[in-house]
């Protein structure tokens, strides 16, 4: 008899959005589940069987000594980890404060701050455990999710593309926001993946599905201020959604340097 494999669905820093997401695939997650037993997913169930996991999906960042305890654990009971969403592959809108003093924020935000246990920076998967396959975006894109699953139960590798958001443009026929309305987008340097969603809605791509293979990320700094955005935009806009990624990262707000 053929054993059923087993997906387990785990969370640390984040918002539960990822997790939503493949709750949100409703008949789609209720033929999966038919193909797959579901043996830890504390957003859907209370049911918590021990491993090991074939395939476990880690949402959120690791911002907590618990959490880079737990992490390995989770890495040593799964055979495929696949990272999803922005948290849990660039850190997420926590890794902002990579760029600030966590003690100054927590005496602002808390009460009584001596109670707070986190780190000092919030780090992606990648930097704790090794990560088989990353699932970007803030959420993750129902369809890349159900297409890195079936993946799995076909004993193929996933669909992950690493080319730029202008490519979905150019496949849906979407107008470039940016050369036809000025609007601001970082779709040339962030990967594809979200079926270039904002930019068919007259919006400048944000960047949540962080940096591209290779991003030129120099070459389109001054694109940016001729469309209206000044330093200060530049660097709230790439330390958003991937601010932990090195590629949006290691950049500077003026293209001269």
């Amino acid at each position: 008899m053929t054993k059923t494999p087993t997906l387990a669905v785990w969370k640390f820093t984040s918002c539960d959005g990822c997790q939503l997401t493949l709750l949100d695939c409703e008949d789609e997650l209720l033929a999966l589940a038919g193909r797959v037993r579901i043996t830890h997913f504390a957003e859907a169930s209370s049911a918590m069987d021990p491993g090991p996991y074939d395939v476990s999906l880690v949402e959120g960042s690791i911002t907590t000594e618990e959490e880079q305890r737990r992490i390995l654990d989770i890495r040593e009971q799964s055979r495929i980890l696949v990272a999803i969403g922005a948290c849990a592959t660039h850190g997420g809108i926590q890794a902002l404060r990579n760029f600030a003093d966590v003690a100054e924020f927590t005496s602002v935000v808390y009460a009584d701050p001596e109670y707070i246990a986190t780190l000092s920076t919030s780090t992606p998967i990648s930097a704790h455990v090794p990560v088989d396959f990353e699932l970007r975006g803030c959420p993750i894109d129902r369809r890349q999710l159900l297409d890195t699953l079936c993946a799995f139960l076909a004993g193929r590798a996933p669909d992950i593309p690493n080319t730029s958001v202008c490519t979905e443009c150019k496949r849906r026929g979407t107008t470039c926001v940016m050369v036809a309305e000025g609007i601001p987008c970082l779709g040339p340097v962030t990967q594809a993946g979200c079926g270039a969603l904002c930019p068919a809605y007259h919006r400048g791509c944000f960047g949540c599905f962080g940096p591209m293979a290779n991003p030129n990320v120099h070459a389109l700094l001054p694109i940016l201020r001729v469309n209206g955005m000044d330093t200060g935009d530049i660097d709230r806009v790439f330390a958003t959604y991937a601010a932990a990624a090195p590629d949006f990262a290691n950049r500077s707000g003026d293209e001269s340097a």
